[in-house]
């Protein structure tokens, strides 16, 4: 890729670094005051957001298209941002969350530096890695073409299937008769993770806008693939499930409703 600039993106790499750090650095500090971590999950959109920020602003004048530094900051900061307050809202009254307990629970020191090491820095480490085709995207010197605008529609329907997928949930959490219930309405009798699902359509979406410039896309398509490995194999789908597996008719539920991609229902012998 003749002419891109790796030195300057190397730099905003380094940038990227600082403020992902910086964002969980400051939310491990206001975990220690209320005595809680689940809020790490809110820092979680807020360091892709700062990400895409500061990349924005160290790129200026690096050479890359203007209405591709903005699109992707903004697609970016849209998600990340929404992701955050939601998870924000539904943490609200809440003590901590299982997943923080058990693992705090097998710490081997100091419970709070031992999630300072596995959860907080870990995390910055993978904002940075999982937003590398948002940082490349900064520094391409030609408009968007096709497969970006591709990307953008990728990107939606993500942002959808995540938004109307939590929200669908919510609703059916809020009503008392659905207490230890599956949830297996709307986009959850299609797929058992459409807010899983969509956070994968946002991420191979973003990724299509570095496409245009298929060496850099070759050098940050880890990005899309971790989130992917995360989201499937990693703390998403499958330890949810594990945490589910028990659930009176989660079974039943699972034989009928596809584990990820979605799908029409199955009908089984009961139905």
């Amino acid at each position: 890729m003749n002419g891109y600039p790796w030195a300057e993106f190397g730099a905003g790499v380094g940038a990227a670094a600082v403020a992902a750090l910086a964002v969980m650095l400051g939310t491990f500090a206001v975990a220690l005051v209320k005595g809680v971590h689940r809020i790490v999950d809110i820092a979680w959109g807020l360091a892709f957001t700062a990400v895409a920020v500061v990349s924005y602003a160290v790129s200026a004048g690096d050479g890359g298209d203007g209405a591709r530094r903005l699109l992707v900051t903004v697609l970016t900061a849209v998600w990340g941002l929404r992701l955050a307050g939601h998870i924000a809202a539904r943490g609200r009254g809440h003590g901590e969350d299982a997943r923080y307990v058990a693992m705090l629970d097998r710490a081997p020191g100091n419970r709070n530096l031992y999630a300072l090491r596995t959860v907080y820095l870990l995390q910055a480490a993978l904002v940075v890695l999982v937003s590398l085709p948002v940082q490349a995207a900064q520094y391409i010197a030609g408009p968007p073409g096709p497969v970006a605008y591709a990307g953008c529609v990728v990107w939606l329907v993500g942002l959808v299937f995540e938004a109307v997928g939590d929200r669908q949930l919510a609703r059916f959490k809020a009503d008392p008769a659905n207490r230890g219930r599956v949830m297996d309405q709307g986009l959850w009798s299609w797929t058992r993770h459409p807010n899983y699902f969509g956070d994968f359509c946002v991420w191979w979406g973003l990724f299509l806008i570095v496409c245009d410039e298929p060496v850099a896309a070759a050098a940050t398509v880890v990005g899309p693939v971790v989130m992917s490995l995360l989201l499937v194999k990693g703390s998403g789908k499958r330890l949810l499930e594990r945490h589910m597996a028990n659930r009176p008719g989660f079974a039943e539920y699972t034989a009928r409703t596809s584990g990820f991609f979605p799908l029409p229902p199955k009908r089984t012998k009961a139905g």
